[in-house]
């Protein structure tokens, strides 16, 4: 029998990425719920509109980058000292491009962006989580069980989020602290205009000879992408309530899938051979 749901009043959740798309309807969310959200944001004046979209005045904007240690310090400092319930690692970025055009900056501000920045900030929250016995959501995507060509940079980050977060759930257990994996598929978001824009740039400065020998396959997958993303019936609420889901199961589970795409994605990675995977995405 499963375990009753519990209850958000009363309970506090930090949401990182919340300035827009998927972390902006999450936050929103969360707080029609009865959650107190903190969500993090890079600007002011992101805060200050998500206050204003917030129903019930339980949203408080926290200025939060990933990757400056100073902010996620006076972040947990304005959170605390009272125990957490919930930390939903949604900041991110996504950098496109061939693998042999990715430059090593690129990747590393990838990966210190959507890794290192996301273990920062749980480890900064992990005293405020112990104390409240609560839960981490770190969010993924079907790029960390399946990856395909020009996303290399982000699989490789989506990939390594998915392994940190199987070793954090099995060393946090002794301590009551859960942690659970939402992994949407494809959602239109404004995170397309920003893969495009990117894309053009990576495009602009790389090496001539080396970029022309993906031009076109590129920029056709990056067309095809946001058809696909347009054309999706998943929306930002159907994420957004799975976070909810993660955060109020009475047992919540390693995995919570987003759409029927990341549905099919999970049974792909676990039956499909890696040589028809090949043939299915191949450039």
């Amino acid at each position: 029998m499963a375990k009753k749901s519990i209850s958000a009043d009363g309970r506090s959740v930090v949401f990182t990425g919340a300035s827009s798309g998927l972390g902006w309807a999450g936050a929103l969310e969360l707080e029609r719920v009865g959650f107190q959200v903190f969500a993090s944001v890079r600007k002011a004046e992101d805060g200050e509109k998500l206050v204003a979209e917030s129903a019930h005045g339980r949203v408080r904007p926290v200025i939060m980058d990933v990757t400056k240690p100073d902010q996620i310090r006076q972040a947990v400092a304005e959170v605390g000292p009272e125990p957490l319930w919930g930390l939903v690692n949604n900041a991110g970025i996504s950098i496109p491009g061939p693998l042999e055009c990715v430059s090593p900056d690129q990747l590393r501000l990838q990966l210190d962006t959507n890794v290192v920045g996301q273990l920062a900030v749980i480890q900064a929250f992990l005293p405020l989580l112990r104390a409240g016995r609560g839960r981490i959501v770190n969010v993924t995507s079907g790029l960390g069980r399946i990856a395909v060509p020009f996303l290399g940079a982000y699989a490789a980050a989506q990939f390594a989020k998915e392994g940190m977060s199987d070793a954090l759930r099995r060393e946090l257990k002794p301590f009551g602290v859960s942690v659970s994996v939402v992994q949407p598929g494809v959602i239109v978001s404004p995170i397309w205009d920003k893969l495009t824009t990117m894309a053009h740039e990576i495009l602009a400065h790389g090496r001539p000879e080396t970029t022309e020998l993906y031009r076109d396959s590129f920029l056709r997958f990056l067309t095809t992408s946001e058809q696909e993303a347009k054309q999706s019936k998943t929306q930002p609420a159907d994420f957004a309530k799975v976070v909810v889901r993660a955060l109020t199961d009475g047992r919540p589970k390693t995995r919570y899938h987003v759409g029927i795409d990341m549905t099919a994605a999970a049974v792909l990675a676990r039956v499909v051979p890696d040589r028809l995977l090949d043939k299915r995405f191949a450039a």
